[in-house]
C-alpha cells in the first residue's frame, strides 16, 4: 500500500475521531450510554430481581392522594401519619431512612403540638443514625426542612442535598457524591450527598478521600468519584426498587401488622419520595427501558389497589426522582456503578476504530469495505454490550460515527485524488497491454521497467486463411471494420480463458497463457481458447462486411515451453512480450495446418500437459524450420467428457436412417 495514501487515510481518521469526541458532540457519549442500557436489557434482561434491591421506596403516589386520611388534606398536615409509618419502618429494622421529599412548611405555629409525634420520631431515628432529611440547592438559599424538623434531627448532621446532575441534553446519567455547603457555625464545608450518606450508614463505614480526589467506600473505589460524578447503572422497568404506597403502609401500621414491615423493610435502605404523574419526574439514561407504571406492584398489606388509576399501555421516558436516588444507593451497596474510560482512553479507542475503517476503505473496493465495516460495527456493538453487562462503558456511537466519517472521507479521497491516476492508468494502458499487466502496475504503483524472466507458458498463434485475397476486394473502411470485429471477438475469447493478446500481426494474433500471472493450467486454457475461438468465428456475423460467398477461416497453432517474458525493448520504448524458440514453434504449427487440412494443431509438449482433458487425434511427426528434432503434432477434437458422451449414447430404437 502506498505510504502517502496510508498517511492521508490516517489523517482523515484522526480528524474524524477528533470531530466525534469534541465537546460539542458530547451528546453522542451520553446517547451511547442510553443505547447500551437498551442493548443490555434486550440481550440479557434484568440484572437483578426487584425484590433483591437493597433499597425500598415509600411512595407519596396518586393513590395516597385519593385515600383516607390523606385525601383532600394539604401535605403539611400529613406529619402525624408520617410519624406512624416512620416508627413502624424503623422498628422493623430498616438500616437508614432517607427523605427525598422535603416538608419546608408546618402548621406548628398555628396549632402547637400538631407535629409533636413526627418530631419525636425524627429525634429517635436521629439518635440511632437512621434518618437523613433532604434539601435542595437551586438558588442562593436552599430549600430545607422546616426548622423544627431540622432541630429534631440535629441540623446538618442529618440533612443532605438531593440535587442531581444533568447532562447538556437534560438527561441524568450521573450523581454527585459531595457538595459544598454552608455550615451555621463553621461556614463553608464539604459534605456527602444524600445517596453516599445513606450507603455509608448502611455499610457502617465512612467515605474516605483518595489522593487523586476520588472517594472510597470501604475498600471499593467509587467509579467517577474523582470527577464527583458516579455513573448510574440502571436496571429496566418503571421502578428501580420495591415500592409501597404511603396510604397502604399507614393503614398497615394502624392495623398493627409488624410482620409486614419486617418482611419488606428489615435491613433495607428506605427512601420516602414522590411517585406522581407530574411532580419530580426526570429523564435518565434508562429512558428506553422504563416499562409501564406500576408493572411490578408489591404485595399489599391493608388496602386494595385503586382500580383504573394507571394506564396499562403507557410507557414514559421519565422516572420519579426518588428512583434515581434508589439506583445510586443500590449501585453503591452492590458496588456495580458503571465504569467509564478516562477521556484519553476514550479518544484512543475512537481513533483506532476510525483508523481501521479508513485503512479498510483504502485497501479494498468501497462496496466490499462497506460490507466489512457493517460486520465490524455489529461485532463492536456486541462487544460493547457484553462489556456493559459487566459495568464497563465502552464508547459505542462515537467510534461508529468516526468510522463512518473516516470511511466516507477516504472514499472521497480515493474517488477524487488517489484512484484518479489508477483509473487513468487502467483506461490508457488497457488499450495496449493485457488487463493482468495493468492490474499488476496498479498494485505495485510502479512504472514498468526493462527486464524479464524465464517461465513456462503456452503460446497460441492464429492466422486467417487466404485473407490477402479477401482484403484486396474490400475498401479500407470495410477492411478496418472487419478486422476490428474479428480481432475484438477473438481477444474477448482469449481473455475469458485467462490469456492475454501479446500483439496483432496483420490478421494474425499472438496470445500468451501463463503470464504475467502464473497459471498452472495454461496449456489447458490455451487449447480451450482455441476451440472457443473456432466456435466464435463460426458464429460471428460478418455478412455485411465480407464479399459474397466468402467466409473467414482461422488456423491456430499452440505450443508449450519456456520463453523469456517481460518488458523488452529500449529504455524509451518497450513492450511486455514473450521471446524464444517456443514462440517460433507455435507460429510454425499454425502454418502446418495448411498441409494437413486442419484448423488447430498443438505440439506434443502441450498435449502432455493436458492430462487427458481433451480428445486428441495424432496427426503426424513434422520437421519445422530451425529445429533438428522432429515434432509430433496433434489435433484437439473436443473436450474428453463431451466426446465420450457422444460415443456412448444409446440410439433410439424407433429411429431409422
Amino acid at each position: 500500500m502506498n505510504p502517502k495514501r496510508v498517511l492521508i487515510a490516517a489523517a482523515i481518521a484522526v480528524v474524524a475521531a477528533a470531530i466525534t469526541v469534541h465537546p460539542a458532540l458530547d451528546a453522542l457519549e451520553g446517547l451511547s450510554i442510553d443505547a447500551l442500557h437498551w442493548l443490555r436489557f434486550e440481550t440479557y434482561g434484568r440484572l437483578h430481581p426487584i425484590e433483591s434491591s437493597p433499597t425500598a421506596v415509600i411512595a407519596i403516589d396518586e393513590e395516597t392522594f385519593r385515600a383516607a386520611p390523606f385525601a383532600d388534606v394539604p401535605r403539611p398536615l400529613w406529619t402525624p401519619q408520617l410519624a406512624r409509618v416512620l416508627r413502624s419502618v424503623r422498628e422493623a429494622g430498616a438500616t437508614v431512612i432517607g427523605f427525598d421529599a422535603i416538608f419546608p412548611t408546618s402548621i406548628e405555629r398555628f396549632v402547637p403540638g400538631y407535629e409533636r409525634d413526627f418530631l419525636v420520631e425524627l429525634r429517635r431515628a436521629a439518635n440511632q443514625d437512621k434518618i437523613v432529611l433532604g434539601k435542595v440547592q437551586h438558588q442562593l438559599l436552599p430549600i430545607r426542612p422546616f426548622p423544627g424538623q431540622s432541630f429534631a434531627v440535629g441540623h446538618q448532621k442529618n440533612i443532605r442535598s438531593v440535587n442531581l446532575f444533568r447532562d447538556a441534553d437534560d438527561v441524568i446519567r450521573r450523581v454527585p457524591l459531595r457538595f459544598e455547603s454552608d455550615d451555621i457555625a463553621a461556614g463553608a464545608r464539604t459534605e456527602t450527598s444524600m445517596t453516599l450518606e445513606l450507603a455509608a450508614r448502611a455499610l457502617r463505614v465512612a467515605p474516605a478521600d483518595l489522593p487523586d480526589g476520588g472517594v472510597a467506600l470501604g475498600s471499593w473505589r467509587i467509579p467517577g468519584s474523582q470527577r464527583n460524578a458516579m455513573p448510574l447503572n440502571f436496571d429496566s422497568g418503571a421502578a428501580d426498587a420495591p415500592t409501597f404506597p404511603l396510604a397502604d403502609l399507614f393503614a398497615c401500621a394502624e392495623a398493627g401488622n409488624a410482620d409486614y414491615f419486617r418482611t419488606h423493610f428489615a435491613g433495607k435502605v428506605v427512601l420516602l419520595g414522590a411517585v406522581l404523574d407530574v411532580e419530580d419526574r426526570k429523564v435518565t439514561s434508562k429512558r428506553f427501558i422504563t416499562g409501564r407504571e406500576n408493572e411490578r406492584a408489591m404485595p399489599r398489606c391493608a388496602t386494595e389497589p385503586v382500580k383504573g388509576l394507571y394506564n396499562e399501555n403507557l410507557k414514559r421516558d421519565e422516572i420519579p426522582g426518588v428512583y434515581i436516588q434508589a439506583t445510586a444507593v443500590n449501585n453503591l451497596l452492590r458496588q456495580d456503578a458503571l465504569r467509564e474510560l478516562d477521556p484519553l482512553a476514550y479518544a484512543a479507542v475512537t481513533v483506532v476504530i476510525a483508523l481501521i475503517a479508513a485503512f479498510a476503505t483504502l485497501a479494498v473496493a468501497p462496496v466490499l469495505a462497506a460490507a466489512a465495516l457493517g460486520v465490524a460495527a455489529l461485532v463492536w456493538i456486541g462487544a460493547a454490550t457484553a462489556a456493559f453487562r459487566g459495568g464497563l462503558v465502552l464508547p459505542l456511537l462515537d467510534p461508529l460515527a468516526a468510522a463512518a466519517i473516516a470511511a466516507v472521507g477516504t472514499i472521497i479521497y480515493r474517488t477524487t485524488i488517489a484512484d484518479r491516476d489508477t483509473r487513468w492508468l487502467r483506461r490508457t494502458f488497457g488499450l495496449y497491454v493485457s488487463p493482468a499487466v495493468v492490474a499488476q502496475l496498479s498494485e505495485t504503483q510502479r512504472l514498468p521497467a526493462l527486464g524479464g524472466e524465464t517461465r513456462e507458458v503456452s503460446i497460441l498463434f492464429s492466422d486467417l486463411e487466404g485473407f490477402t485475397a479477401i482484403s484486396e476486394g474490400l475498401s479500407p473502411e470495410r477492411l478496418v471494420a472487419l478486422m476490428n470485429r474479428y480481432l475484438g471477438a477473438m481477444t474477448d475469447v482469449v481473455e475469458a480463458h485467462g490469456g492475454f493478446v501479446d500483439k496483432y500481426i496483420g490478421d494474425g494474433i499472438l496470445a500468451v497463457f501463463g503470464a504475467p500471472l502464473a497459471d498452472a493450467a495454461h496449456a489447458r486454457n490455451a487449447v480451450s481458447a482455441a476451440l472457443a475461438c473456432q466456435r466464435a468465428l463460426d458464429e460471428l456475423d460478418l455478412h455485411d462486411l465480407l464479399p459474397s460467398a466468402k467466409r473467414l477461416v482461422a488456423r491456430i497453432g499452440i505450443n508449450t515451453g519456456e520463453v523469456l517474458v517481460g518488458n523488452i525493448g529500449s529504455p524509451r520504448r518497450f513492450n511486455y512480450t514473450v521471446m524464444g524458440d517456443a514462440v517460433n514453434l507455435a507460429s510454425r504449427l499454425e502454418g502446418a495446418n495448411k498441409q494437413h487440412g486442419t484448423r488447430i494443431l498443438i505440439s506434443e509438449t502441450t498435449a502432455s500437459a493436458l492430462t487427458n482433458a481433451f480428445e486428441l487425434r495424432e496427426i503426424d511427426t513434422i520437421t519445422v524450420k530451425g529445429r533438428e528434432q522432429p515434432v509430433r503434432v496433434y489435433e484437439p477434437i473436443g473436450y474428453a467428457a463431451v466426446r465420450h458422451e457422444a460415443q456412448t449414447a444409446v440410439p433410439d430404437p424407433a429411429h431409422r436412417p
